[in-house]
C-alpha cells in the first residue's frame, strides 16, 4: 500500500466583464512546509467568474494528481478556495443548478476519488498567490499570449504559510522538483484531452464553452472576492474575444432583486454608523411614514413575489410594512445585514476622524482593512453579501425578490453587478427607502437597472 500523501491546492479565477477575458491560477501546496510544489495558469477566453473558478480547481486537482502518479488512493488533497460557490458545491452542500457549471464540476470530481478531496473556503486576502496566477494569465491574454511559468511573480504576493496554517501532513511530499516537472507534462496533456469540453478560442473567434451575454457595461459573477474585482477591467484589446448583443442566447427571465434601504431611524438624519454592532434602533417617525409610502407603491406595482429581509429591526419593519400590504411572508437572511463598525456605532464620520484618524484612513484606502475595535471590512462583507445574492438567485429564475436590507450590502449588490472596484463603494449615493434594482441571468451575468429612485417618497 502507498504511503499517505497530503497536499494543499489554493485556486482560484477571474473574468474581466462576467463574461469577459478569463483566466485561472492554481497553487499545489506543501503542508509540511508551506512550499509551493507547482504553480500553474491559464487564459481561457471569454467566461463568466465562475467558469474560470471551476477551470482553476480542475487544474489544481490534476496538478496535485499529477505530483505523486503512484499514489492512488493514498493522495489526500485539501482544497482552499474563496470562491464560497465552488466550495459548497463541491462539498455537496449546494445543488448544481446551471446547466454551466454541472459539467464543468462533474470533471473536477473525476480527477480524484472523492474521498481523497476536501474543500475550506478561505478569504480573498489568504488567496493571493492563486489569485494573482489567475490576474496574470489575463494580462497574458489581453496581450495575446499565454501565461508562462518562467515569468511568474504571483509567489511574491503569497501569504505567509507555516505548517500550523495548514492540514497536517502524513507520509513525505515527494520529490519537489521531479514532482512538478511532472505536473506541468500532466497539465499540458490535460489541457489537450480538455479541448472538446473546454475549448480555448483562437483569437478574434467567440468561446462557445459558454453562452456570451450583453455586456455594455462589466458585471460580475462569483461573489466579491474574486481575481477580476482586484485588478480592473482592461480595455478590449485586438485578439480578445469580443462578447456582445449579436450572439447573446435566449437565457430566459432573470431573477430580480428590488433592493429597498430601509426607512430613517433617529441616527439616519445624523449620518451617525450604524451597522449590525450597535444598538439596532427602530424607525423614527419619518422612516415608518417611508416604510408606508413604499409598501403603497409595490402595492400597486404588483410584480413582488418574494421578500427577504436583513435581520436588523429597521429592515425588518420596514419589510413587515410591505408584507402587509402584499399579503407575504417576510423571510429573513443573515447575509444580508448591515456591515459590523466595531468602535465607530453611533459615531459621526467626524468623530470618527478625530478619535481614530490613523485607522479611518486605513479603512478608506483598503476594502481588506476592518473599522476599530473588530468590525468587519467591505471585503468580509462581499463575501457575505454575494453568497446571499447567489443563494437567492439560484432559486429566484423568473421572479421578483425584494430585499430590504441596508446602505453597504446595497451599494455591495450594485458594484458587484457593475465589476466596479470596492472604492466604487464611496460613489454611490443612497437615500433611506430608496429603490435600487438589478436583474441576473443565467450565465452569470447582471443588469442595474434602477439606482436610488425615491419617486415614490414624494
Amino acid at each position: 500500500m502507498s504511503a499517505a500523501r497530503q497536499v494543499v491546492v489554493e485556486a482560484d479565477g477571474g473574468s474581466r466583464g462576467n463574461p469577459g477575458p478569463a483566466g485561472y491560477g492554481a497553487v499545489v501546496i506543501d503542508p509540511a512546509t508551506g512550499e509551493p510544489l507547482a504553480e500553474t495558469a491559464e487564459y481561457i477566453g471569454v467566461a463568466t467568474n465562475n467558469v474560470a473558478e471551476y477551470r482553476g480547481l480542475i487544474a489544481g486537482l490534476t496538478a496535485a494528481k499529477a505530483l505523486f502518479p503512484d499514489a492512488g488512493d493514498a493522495l489526500r488533497v485539501h482544497v482552499r478556495m474563496d470562491s464560497k460557490l465552488v466550495v459548497e458545491q463541491m462539498s455537496g452542500r449546494w445543488k448544481i443548478k446551471h446547466p454551466d457549471m454541472k459539467p464543468l464540476a462533474a470533471r473536477a470530481a473525476a480527477v480524484l476519488p472523492p474521498s481523497s478531496v476536501t474543500y475550506e473556503w478561505i478569504p480573498r486576502a489568504q488567496n493571493k498567490h492563486a489569485d494573482r496566477l489567475a490576474n496574470e494569465a489575463m494580462d497574458a491574454g489581453r496581450d495575446g499570449r499565454q501565461w508562462e511559468a518562467s515569468a511568474s511573480t504571483a509567489v511574491l504576493d503569497a501569504p505567509a504559510r507555516t505548517p500550523s496554517t495548514l492540514p497536517p501532513v502524513q507520509g513525505p511530499p515527494g520529490d519537489q522538483v521531479a514532482g512538478a516537472a511532472k505536473a506541468r507534462a500532466a497539465l499540458a496533456a490535460a489541457r489537450g484531452a480538455a479541448d472538446t469540453l473546454f475549448p480555448v478560442p483562437e483569437p478574434g473567434v467567440p468561446d462557445t464553452a459558454v453562452p456570451a451575454a450583453p455586456v455594455s457595461a462589466p458585471a460580475p459573477g462569483q461573489p466579491a472576492g474574486t481575481a477580476s474585482e482586484k485588478a480592473g477591467a482592461p480595455q478590449q484589446k485586438a485578439g480578445v474575444p469580443q462578447a456582445g448583443w449579436g450572439s447573446a442566447p435566449d437565457l430566459g427571465a432573470p431573477a430580480t432583486l428590488v433592493l429597498l434601504r430601509h426607512g430613517e431611524t433617529a441616527l439616519t438624519p445624523e449620518k451617525r454608523f450604524s451597522g449590525s454592532g450597535g444598538t439596532d434602533p427602530e424607525l423614527s417617525a419619518t422612516g415608518r411614514g417611508q416604510a408606508e409610502r413604499a409598501a403603497g407603491h409595490f402595492a400597486a406595482l404588483g410584480t413582488v413575489h418574494e421578500i427577504v429581509s436583513s435581520p436588523l429591526r429597521r429592515c425588518r419593519e420596514t419589510a413587515a410594512a410591505v408584507a402587509d400590504r402584499l399579503g407575504l411572508d417576510v423571510r429573513i437572511d443573515e447575509g444580508l445585514r448591515e456591515t459590523d463598525f466595531g468602535a465607530w456605532e453611533g459615531l459621526t464620520f467626524g468623530e470618527v476622524r478625530e478619535r481614530y484618524a490613523d485607522d479611518l484612513t486605513a479603512w478608506l484606502a483598503s476594502p481588506d482593512t476592518a473599522p476599530t475595535g473588530g468590525g468587519e471590512s467591505f471585503a468580509e462583507v462581499a463575501e457575505r453579501v454575494a453568497a446571499a445574492r447567489d443563494r437567492l438567485v439560484a432559486r429566484s429564475a423568473g421572479r421578483t425578490v425584494l430585499l430590504v436590507t441596508h446602505v453597504t450590502p446595497i451599494k455591495t449588490l450594485v458594484r458587484l453587478a457593475l465589476g466596479a472596484p470596492p472604492e466604487a463603494l464611496f460613489r454611490m449615493e443612497l437615500s433611506a427607502a430608496s429603490i435600487s434594482t438589478v436583474a441576473h441571468y443565467a450565465d452569470g451575468n447582471a443588469s442595474v437597472r434602477l439606482l436610488n429612485d425615491t419617486s415614490h417618497l414624494r
